[in-house]
């Protein structure tokens, strides 16, 4: 596996190797001992999901707050997504920064969210099948996001803004310079 890094610390983009023939192709999706060498980090996933979404659907920007904070490997297994991760850490040097990266199931490629992101995705195709590995059980008590349009964060999702699908909790998230809670810089990322 390649580990691409990323213009912020910590979030970086893993290309599989891929063995392909005429009957298709193989590639190891995780392995926990060659993911915690090439990335310097020990880390221990919990907790899979995953979700289908169409068109348009945007989920995000979310995270969760300590001690339930998450840090996720994200791809996706059908379709494609525009999937976001912004620093949400007062006091970093990339604060209210991000990183985008679409993820296909043509390039199988993985992206690393640590914790102290806010984490989000854009449906690019008819359909998606996202999944996820996270750190850290899911906890709804320690939910927290950041509005999806927040104007100072000016993400481009690659999807005109009246075809953007939100669930109706996704629509009243605040501003990053509103929020109430976001990380310290000096949390454990992982």
């Amino acid at each position: 596996m390649a580990v691409i890094k990323t213009d912020i610390d910590g979030v970086f983009i893993i290309e599989p190797k891929i063995f392909g023939d005429e009957r298709g192709y193989f590639y190891e999706s995780y392995n926990k001992e060659r993911f915690c060498q090439e990335t310097g980090m020990d880390i221990d996933f919990v907790q899979d999901n995953q979700s289908k979404s169409s068109y348009g659907v945007l989920r995000g920007l979310h995270f969760q707050k300590p001690p339930h904070a998450q840090s996720k490997l994200v791809r996706v297994v059908k379709g494609a997504v525009l999937d976001v991760a912004v620093d949400i850490r007062r006091g970093s040097p990339t604060f209210g920064k991000y990183v985008a990266v679409e993820l296909t199931e043509e390039n199988h490629r993985q992206f690393f969210i640590p914790r102290g992101f806010a984490h989000g995705f854009a449906v690019l195709s008819d359909e998606a099948i996202f999944q996820y590995k996270c750190d850290n059980l899911y906890a709804p008590q320690s939910e927290g996001a950041i509005i999806w349009n927040d104007p100072d964060l000016a993400i481009d999702w690659k999807i005109p803004a009246e075809e953007i699908i939100l669930s109706e909790k996704d629509k009243l998230h605040p501003k990053l310079r509103d929020a109430q809670w976001l990380f310290d810089i000096n949390q454990k990322l992982y």
